[in-house]
């Protein structure tokens, strides 16, 4: 789930989100970015956010359903043709994540993968899709009917900020069934286009979840 283009460096050139210009300032511990609202960022670490939405849409509901991987789990990935050597592991993979047969994951390339942490937490994100666009990502704190807002900076849609290459499915049992599992996968569709839906699992329920790269995150005041 690498980005395909290079992330912008923010300790040697200004980083731009859209319209906005933000400021670099160098510290001992990390390159700081402060945005116009006067939010302070620092760099991390690549990571990717797991998120569900209208690809058209700058802002809306359901960001408690949202996940992030805080490191690439691509590489950490079990081949399907594997899937019988992470049975007799125990679920254990390699990378010591551990499958979960009623809820598991699929990426482009065909790779089981870890689940994302959930949810992903309130707070200001630096996203984008490894294209043109960045922008700020918004979480807002969950309201009284567990819903949580989110929405994307200088008018920023979600298609904007996704990096199309990477595909990422979540897969149920469907109807109570047990057969739910990645041994079905009709292996011949990988690596899956960029931009296109991952495949459907015989029975299993799916989720297509856009994967947006995280690039920087605000400070704690």
């Amino acid at each position: 789930m690498k980005p395909t283009h290079k992330l912008p460096n923010l300790i040697n050139q200004p980083l731009r989100v859209m319209a906005m210009l933000f400021v670099i300032a160098a510290s001992s511990q990390s390159a700081l970015a402060t945005g116009d609202d006067g939010t302070t960022f620092k760099r991390v670490s690549t990571q990717y956010i797991a998120a569900l939405g209208d690809p058209g849409a700058t802002s809306g509901d359901g960001a408690e359903s949202w996940g992030i991987w805080r490191v690439d789990p691509g590489p950490r990935g079990v081949k399907i043709k594997n899937y019988d050597k992470l049975q007799a592991a125990g679920g254990v993979a390699p990378a010591n994540w551990k499958f979960d047969s009623t809820d598991w994951w699929l990426e482009e390339n065909g790779l089981i993968m870890e689940a994302p942490e959930f949810p992903l937490s309130p707070g200001k994100y630096l996203v984008t899709g490894g294209r043109e666009a960045r922008a700020v990502l918004t979480i807002h704190p969950s309201d009284e009917s567990g819903n949580s807002r989110w929405e994307l900076s200088h008018e920023a849609n979600l298609y904007d900020v996704t990096h199309l290459g990477c595909r990422s499915a979540r897969y149920t049992p469907a109807g109570g069934t047990t057969a739910c599992s990645p041994a079905n996968t009709p292996t011949s569709v990988f690596r899956v286009t960029p931009g296109e839906a991952m495949p459907a699992v015989e029975g299993c329920n799916k989720l297509d979840y856009t994967v947006l790269i995280v690039f920087g995150v605000a400070v704690d005041s």
